[in-house]
C-alpha cells in the first residue's frame, strides 16, 4: 500500500485520476489547491475526528481545546480517568462521551492498536474501527484517509462529497452513498486523492469558510451523512 504522505503524492494521484477519468480535468482546474491534511495516527487524532462531528468547525476547535486542557495527556488512560465532569466542561455531548470511553476502553483493556490499524489492510482496519461503539464508516474512513494516509478510501456517506460529485458530474439529484461508492470505484487505486479533490472542489463551490463539518438535519446512525472538509 502506497501511503499518501506528500504533496507530490497528491500531484501524482491527480495526474493518474485525470488519465483514468478525463472528466476530472475540469474538476482539478476548478478545485484549486488540493491539500494533504495528514495527521499522526493514534488516539488523539481519532478523538479529534469524533469531536468534529455534528458541530461547526469553530465549535469543534473550542471543544477540543477545552478537552486537551482538561485531559493532559489526551490519551486513552487519561480519558478513562477524566470523569464525566471533565467531558461536560469541555462541552462533549453524551453520545460522544460514550464513544470516547468505548474507544479508550478498547485501547486500554482490549489492546486496540490504532497505530497498527493505520498500516493494516483497509478491510481489517474498517472492521476493527466500526466494531467500536459510535464509530461508523465515515469516522473510520476519515481516520484511514487523514491519519493512515490510505490511498484508496472514499467516504461516500459524506454529504460534501455527494454534493461536489453531483455538481461536478451533473448528476441530479446528488448521488446517495451507494451510488457514489459505485461511481468512485472507477477511480481506484487513487480514491483517497479523489476524496481530497472533491472536498477541495466543494470548498470552492461553497466558499472557503462555508464548509464546516456538520451533519444534515436528519440525525445520522453512527455518524453517517456528515459533511467534512479534511482533517485539521
Amino acid at each position: 500500500m502506497r501511503r499518501i504522505e506528500t504533496l507530490e503524492h497528491i500531484a501524482a494521484g491527480l495526474d493518474a485520476l485525470v488519465a483514468i477519468d478525463p472528466r476530472l480535468s475540469a474538476v482539478v482546474a476548478a478545485a484549486g489547491e488540493v491539500p494533504l491534511r495528514l495527521s499522526e495516527p493514534g488516539f488523539a487524532s481519532l478523538v479529534s475526528i469524533i469531536v468534529s462531528q455534528q458541530v461547526s468547525r469553530a465549535s469543534a476547535d473550542a471543544i477540543l481545546g477545552r478537552l486537551v486542557a482538561l485531559v493532559d495527556p489526551l490519551d486513552a488512560p487519561g480519558v478513562l480517568a477524566a470523569g464525566e465532569q471533565a467531558f461536560r466542561t469541555a462541552g462533549l455531548s453524551r453520545p460522544k462521551q460514550k464513544t470516547l470511553l468505548a474507544i479508550a476502553r478498547a485501547v486500554v483493556e482490549d489492546g486496540l492498536d490504532l497505530d497498527h490499524l493505520a498500516a493494516a489492510d483497509p478491510d481489517e482496519a474498517m472492521a476493527r474501527l466500526t466494531a467500536l461503539h459510535g464509530v461508523g464508516p465515515w469516522t473510520a474512513e476519515v481516520y484511514l484517509l487523514f491519519c493512515a494516509g490510505h490511498p484508496d478510501i472514499f467516504p461516500a456517506h459524506d454529504v460534501a462529497l455527494q454534493t461536489a460529485v453531483g455538481h461536478a458530474l451533473a448528476i441530479e439529484p446528488r448521488p446517495d452513498a451507494k451510488t457514489l461508492y459505485r461511481i468512485a470505484e472507477s477511480w481506484t487505486p487513487w480514491r483517497g486523492v479523489a476524496s481530497r479533490l472533491f472536498w477541495a472542489y466543494y470548498r470552492e463551490l461553497r466558499g472557503r469558510d462555508a464548509a464546516p463539518p456538520t451533519e444534515t438535519a436528519k440525525k445520522p446512525q453512527k455518524q453517517h451523512d456528515l459533511e467534512f472538509c479534511g482533517a485539521k
